[in-house]
């Protein structure tokens, strides 16, 4: 099975740079030296503590359905890349993770708790007994980290 790794879209990165708001919201973005963990949601890298400077702001990684899931996300204040490859991004390995899959409607089929080593197997089972994406999430807090597609389909 191939999957493919995403970040937020890099529209949403950029209005939150320019506009210093969440899209969708209008909620205030805030913007401070990393001082934890976590990763960039556009770039999926950590964030280097004491030293990147991050913005904070609310996201729904579902804006075309009916399903609000807003949360709490960082990205890099300065420029960077969306995440876009078949590779799982190496520097969320280390963190602990939530897999919620999801049909194309938004039902979610299932959630579980992973780790690092077994994410790839995780989600091929999960992808493969009926759904059609899988988001992960911050298994302590539970907060959006980045969308897998099944590329197969």
């Amino acid at each position: 099975m191939n999957f493919r790794f995403v970040g937020i879209p890099e529209a949403v990165a950029r209005e939150v740079r320019e506009t210093m708001h969440a899209p969708d919201y209008g909620h205030p973005a805030h913007q401070t030296v990393a001082q934890g963990y976590g990763p960039c949601r556009l770039c999926l890298r950590t964030f280097r503590v004491g030293v990147d400077e991050r913005i904070l702001f609310t996201y729904n990684p579902f804006p075309e359905g009916d399903l609000p899931a807003p949360g709490p996300v960082f990205i890099h204040a300065g420029s960077c890349a969306r995440y876009d490859a078949a590779e799982f991004p190496a520097d969320l390995r280390a963190l602990p993770m939530v897999l919620e899959g999801y049909r194309s409607s938004g039902e979610r089929v299932t959630q579980e708790r992973v780790a690092g080593s077994a994410v790839e197997a995780r989600l091929e089972r999960i992808l493969r007994d009926g759904a059609d994406y899988v988001h992960i999430r911050n298994g302590e807090v539970g907060c959006f980290m980045a969308r897998v597609e099944n590329t197969n389909r």
